[in-house]
Parts: C-alpha cells; sequence; structure tokens
C-alpha cells in the first residue's frame, strides 16, 4: 500500500513500564506490512471500483468489531475462528518460547470508516444540503464512504506480562474536515466535501498463561474489544459501522520470543496448540521462511509464512483474485467508467493510474509463475523426531521418481507374454475390443515406446507409452505427455517370444477404458 499514512495513538506511558508509540516504532513488522496491508483492504472496493456497482454497497466484510449490545441484540456470537462474522471480540492465543529479558511488542491495526459527503447551498445564508453526486468545472464528485487506516503498538517486557494482565487502549477519535470545491459567493452555488469519522471505543488486553510440562512453551492471550456502549440495539448496520473496527488484525514480534506454528506445531507442544481458543482471527507464523519470530493474527485464514507475489505490482483490493485477470479487466472499463471510478475514491483512481501505466515488461510478469514443481517440505529438528535430518530420504510426492519407495518407473519391469519389458522396449498397441476409449482403437496394431512402469494406489500397473510414428513423440515426451496401456493390452516386439509380424489377437478383452494424460 504505497503512500499510505498510519495514524497511532499518540505516545504515552503506561502503567508498568510499557509504551503505546506511533507505529514508526515497529519497524520490524515492515517485511509483513505489504501482507496485513492486503488483507486489510480486503474488499474495500472491488472492481470495477465504482459507487455503481453492487458488490460495492454491501462492505466490511471481515475483522468487524461492533459494539457488543448491537452484536449480540439477537444473542451471544457464536465461538469461531471466522472473521467474516461480525462480533464484538476478536481473540489470540498462540504459544512462544522466550529467552531471559524477552521484550513483547504487539501492533493491533484496523480501518475507521470515514463518511465522504458532498453538500451544496444555493445561498451564502442558506442550509446546505446532501447529495449524492454532482460536477465541479467537468470533475464528477460522489459521497462515498471512505476509510482511515489506525494502528497500536504495544511493548512491553515479558516480566511484567507474566505478573498479570494488562490492558491498553487502542481506539480512535472522532473528527471532521471540510474542503469547499466552489464558493458561489452571496447568490452562486457553493460546493463542499465534509469527510466525518466517529470515535471508536476499544481496547486490547493481554495475558501469559505459563504451561507447566516438557513442551518448554508458554500462552499468549491477545484479546481486543469494542467498548462502546452508546449505540443502541437496532441501529441500522451503516450507522453501526461508523463505531466499529473494521478489517481488525494483530502482528505479534519482539525481542527474545520464537512462536510455534498452530498449523503444524511440533509433536511435544501438540495438545497445548489444540487449547489455543481463537476468535474471529486465527494466528500463523510471519516473515521470512524458517523464522519464527513474528506472528500475523488474521480474520482472513492464512497459511504459515504467507506473502505478496514478487511479481505484483500494488493492491488491487481483492487479494483472492488474479492480478492480470483484474488488469486486464481494469483496462477495458470505458471512459465513463472510469470518470465513475475516479470519483469513488482516491484508492480507485490510484488502481486506474497504475493499471493504465504499467510497463509491458510488468504486465508480462502477471501471466504467472511457476514457483516448484515439487510439493513445499517439511522437515523436522532432530528434536522434534530425534533422529538426524540428514539420515531421512528426501520428502519427495509418490508420484515422482524415488517418491515412493522400492519404485521407480525408469527402471521397473513388468512381465508381459513371458518378456520383462520396462523403460526402452517396444510394444505393440492392442486395445481392449469393448471399453476402451475411442482413440485408443485408432491406435490398434500401431507400435510405441515404454517410457516408464507405473505402480498405481491401488495396486494396478500402467506402461507409459511414446506412438513410434507418432511426428509429436518427442515434443510429448518433453512435456511428459503418454499414452497409458495395462499389461495386457499390448505384445512385446523386442525380446524372447515376440512376434514383430503378429497383429492384436482378436479375442474380447475385459471392460476397461484408457486414455491420453500427463504424468
Amino acid at each position: 500500500m504505497d503512500g499510505d499514512s498510519y495514524e497511532g495513538a499518540a505516545s504515552a506511558e503506561e502503567p508498568g513500564g510499557a509504551r503505546v508509540d506511533h507505529p514508526s516504532q515497529a519497524a520490524e513488522f515492515g517485511q509483513i506490512r505489504a501482507v496485513a496491508d492486503a488483507i486489510c483492504y480486503e474488499g474495500y472496493l472491488l472492481y470495477p471500483y465504482r459507487r455503481s456497482s453492487p458488490k460495492n454497497r454491501v462492505r466490511w466484510q471481515f475483522g468487524v468489531l461492533a459494539p457488543r449490545g448491537w452484536v449480540e441484540a439477537d444473542g451471544p456470537v457464536p465461538a469461531s475462528v471466522a472473521g467474516s462474522a461480525e462480533s464484538w471480540q476478536q481473540q489470540t492465543a498462540c504459544l512462544f518460547e522466550a529467552a531471559p529479558g524477552a521484550v513483547l511488542r504487539v501492533l493491533v491495526r484496523f480501518l475507521q470508516l470515514q463518511s465522504k459527503h458532498i453538500e451544496r447551498r444555493t445561498h451564502r445564508d442558506g442550509p446546505w444540503e446532501f447529495v449524492e453526486s454532482l460536477e465541479t468545472d467537468g470533475e464528477l464528485q460522489l459521497s462515498f464512504d471512505e476509510a482511515v487506516p489506525h494502528e497500536t503498538l504495544i511493548e512491553l517486557p515479558l516480566a511484567e506480562l507474566l505478573e498479570g494482565e494488562r490492558t491498553y487502549p487502542v481506539g480512535a477519535p472522532g473528527g471532521e474536515e471540510t474542503t469547499v470545491l466552489a464558493d458561489g459567493g452571496e447568490q452562486g452555488t457553493s460546493v463542499r466535501v465534509v469527510r466525518r469519522r466517529r470515535p471508536v471505543q476499544a481496547r486490547t488486553s493481554l495475558r501469559v498463561d505459563p504451561l507447566e510440562g516438557p513442551g518448554g512453551v508458554d500462552r499468549l492471550i491477545v484479546r481486543t474489544e469494542n467498548t462502546d456502549a452508546t449505540l443502541p440495539p437496532g441501529t441500522p448496520r451503516e450507522e453501526a459501522l461508523g463505531h466499529a473496527l473494521l478489517a481488525t488484525h494483530t502482528l505479534l514480534g519482539g525481542a527474545g520470543l520464537e512462536f510455534v506454528s498452530l498449523i503444524d506445531p511440533p509433536p511435544r507442544v501438540r495438545t497445548y496448540a489444540r487449547a489455543c481458543r481463537n476468535l474471529h482471527t486465527f494466528p500463523v507464523l510471519a516473515g521470512e521462511e524458517g523464522t519464527r519470530r513474528m506472528m500475523f493474527s488474521s480474520p482472513i485464514l492464512l497459511d504459515d509464512h504467507p506473502r505478496v507475489a514478487p511479481e505484483s505490482p500494488g493492491d488491487l483490493h481483492d487479494a483472492a483474485e488474479i492480478d492480470e485477470l483484474l488488469s486486464l479487466r481494469t483496462l477495458l472499463l470505458t471512459d465513463e467508467e472510469k470518470r465513475e471510478a475516479r470519483a469513488t475514491d482516491p484508492r480507485a483512481a490510484a488502481i486506474l493510474d497504475r493499471v493504465e501505466n504499467m510497463p509491458q515488461e510488468v504486465f508480462a510478469r502477471l501471466h504467472g509463475a511457476i514457483r516448484s514443481l515439487e510439493p513445499a517440505r517439511h522437515e523436522l529438528s532432530d528434536t522434534e523426531d530425534g533422529s538426524d535430518p540428514s539420515d531421512r530420504a528426501e520428502d519427495l510426492p509418490w508420484w515422482r521418481e524415488g517418491g515412493d519407495a522400492g519404485l521407480s518407473p525408469a527402471t521397473d519391469s513388468v512381465l508381459v507374454d513371458g518378456v520383462a519389458v520396462r523403460r526402452g522396449h517396444r510394444v505393440r498397441m492392442c486395445p481392449r475390443a469393448r471399453g476402451a476409449d475411442a482413440q485408443d482403437m485408432f491406435l490398434a496394431g500401431r507400435t510405441a515406446r515404454v517410457e516408464g512402469v507405473f505402480h498405481d494406489v491401488d495396486g494396478s500397473v500402467h506402461l507409459a507409452l511414446s506412438v513410434e510414428d507418432d511426428p509429436a513423440a518427442e515434443l510429448n515426451a518433453w512435456y511428459g505427455r503418454f499414452w497409458y496401456f495395462r499389461p495386457d493390452e499390448v505384445q512385446p516386439v523386442d525380446g524372447a517370444g515376440a512376434d514383430t509380424d503378429s497383429a492384436c489377437p482378436d479375442e474380447e478383452r475385459p471392460d476397461g477404458c484408457h486414455r491420453t494424460v500427463d504424468a
């Protein structure tokens, strides 16, 4: 979110020596801020980025913490990690290991609703009138709800937190700013933009639960609550959101601390991990892969170490979509649609500018990238399973060479008419008379080269074949694309007992079918 300004609570000394500081103190969270911003503005404004779009009429879907009386007017909110459920509280529970003298840092972030109203009056002494839209000097002006980002850093020695729970204010004051767009004088029409924010009342409480046992970990509880008691039940949602924390999320870090993954905890602490109770948020390890110095507690479920794709040139306010797709669609907006989008919100205007001015080489990178052809591997440490990682075989998927102990498509063989057929052998294809794929019937009697012998998970065997007189055989082999036949659907051409002049037998074979698939 390049160019965003973040408002934090003014620096103040809190009881117990903790500090609530300006976010510039939280430099350690810089490497995960891009991911946090993508979550913060998820759904803030969706393509086609216009106020008139139905998708942009119901907003603020994640991490909404509204006043408790309003939320529970029809009963308590069910306990869940789902951040799409509107609640009055959000609780993060995670495990950590601490060194002597450790310091905890907690960064609470949210958006505050800001209404943008276009107002006009036709006489200097007349009343200001709200309008949905109008034009000033050929520029379209629209009334719309914006958002102001806030974040509060809480820092304290862990030793103080072990003495008891600490609570800190994390809300935001209200405010109003007015910008005059046109001054009509005594008799002319005047136009202004008024931005208003209601105060948001909230607090964050921190607690550490020491855990006894061999795990060597303790539990950290971070709970953020909306404390507004003035909003009556039954208030329309549009008005209640002005009293709420929106897209609320928390970053955890510090010095001398290492956090534990709740998604894949070590065996020694799995019982403690299952006991962590998270409400309307879920914490994952953040920062560089393999590190445990930070956690990101998000109202949208993520995996450990989430990151923004390096090819992405900027936030499109829809982290679940594809940058290339959204960029292409944005380019296809008509001039009138772009005009409305620019008038809707400054962030929409910034997206249009970025997409329209995107260099071709940057746009080309959005088409896709292969990170790895293998699934991610998790290597346990010595202390997790008691063995030396160097003694374990490489963690390959079962379908790749060496992925299943004792099986190797490149060297395995299977008996066909008394011949041990393996990679490199030539066979004649004899597809079954009944149940075969129509394409396979065209291959009857043609010869092929065996590329591998594959054992299926159900115990059956297939031969991967390249048709000898196929002009595309070499290209298909490079892609790993073959024809797959069962051993009873081929006859050896190479080897003892093979009859190179014989055709496929005419007798019926058992039902079955097969087709080309990618290896």
